[in-house]
């Protein structure tokens, strides 16, 4: 199973690149995987279970790995519900001497633009019987149908990836901590026939970062507030503004635990700054438990 950073790209700045495309399909069918990480405890051991949602012609799509410490897939599953009408059902698998049972039920989901359900489901992971991630509003038919019970440790989310359209506004919702509330995040930015464009970011309609000059400053980092947390800010719209075909820019919201770890190495806004890769920047997070990462391919609709 391949690492998430490197779903990211591995060519430093340039991350746009590894998602984007000549091909204008190809982005479309991009925008239809929704790919997210939660850190666990496995019997003593510290692992990683990615939940990745898909939708294409032949319908939805859910997968789920387990890997361990060191990126070494211990176990995976692939459900596709919609295309083999298994619209509930359940999968055994074991690692480090543990059964682990994946349970589904998507037989009253509902769902909106995106790949994830809205609500009407559940997906439950149970290891030696107790309930270490459950995803969905179903909770209760979740534990009537597994019989497990909660986990003393339940699975944190610590990253999640995304692709998002549109021509100027670009929308999604975030949760910056486990336990914190989820916001109304958008990022506005209209390239066409502008001659000095401006990206602006704001969080539940208020604007928290706004970046002028921006055919100077397609690449930077800006440190803003949410939920009294520092959340790091790097965006590159290069695609954006000098692509010769439809391409995507990224965003990357990170959230800092503590003032120490944030990075302050370059003034804001500043192109040179982003000297590592946004890869480099997650395993970095991830490694140190440093808080939860958010990756967003905003793809621009022509």
């Amino acid at each position: 199973m391949r690492d998430f950073p490197s779903c990211f790209g591995e060519n430093g700045v340039q991350v746009a690149d590894s998602s984007s495309s000549n091909n204008h399909n190809t982005s479309r069918t991009a925008q239809n995987l929704v790919t997210c990480i939660y850190q666990c405890r496995l019997r003593s051991r510290t692992c990683l279970i990615t939940v990745t949602w898909s939708r294409n012609l032949m319908g939805q799509g859910l997968s789920v790995g387990i890997d361990d410490s060191s990126n070494q897939c211990l176990c995976k599953v692939d459900i596709k519900p919609w295309l083999f009408s298994k619209r509930r059902g359940s999968k055994s698998l074991e690692a480090y001497s543990s059964k682990i049972d994946i349970y589904w039920d998507f037989s009253s989901a509902k769902f909106g633009s995106g790949p994830e359900p809205v609500d009407g489901y559940y997906v439950g992971i149970v290891v030696d019987r107790q309930m270490i991630l459950l995803l969905g509003d179903m909770r209760k038919e979740a534990f009537k149908k597994t019989s497990a019970s909660p986990a003393s440790s339940n699975a944190v989310c610590i990253a999640r990836r995304e692709h998002i359209f549109g021509k100027k506004l670009f929308t999604t919702k975030a949760r910056f901590c486990n336990d914190g509330q989820v916001h109304d995040l958008v990022i506005e930015c209209d390239t066409v026939g502008v001659n000095d464009p401006c990206l602006i970011v704001r969080v539940d309609s208020k604007t928290v970062m706004q970046v002028k000059r921006l055919r100077w400053k397609f690449r930077g980092n800006h440190t803003i507030l949410v939920d009294g947390l520092a959340v790091e800010v790097f965006w590159d719209v290069h695609n954006w503004l000098f692509g010769t075909s439809p391409g995507n820019a990224v965003f990357m919201f990170k959230t800092c635990l503590s003032a120490e770890k944030l990075w302050s190495g370059q003034p804001q806004s500043d192109p040179s700054a982003l000297q590592w890769s946004f890869s480099q920047r997650f395993s970095d997070s991830k490694s140190q438990g440093l808080g939860f990462s958010l990756m967003l391919y905003a793809w621009k609709n022509e």
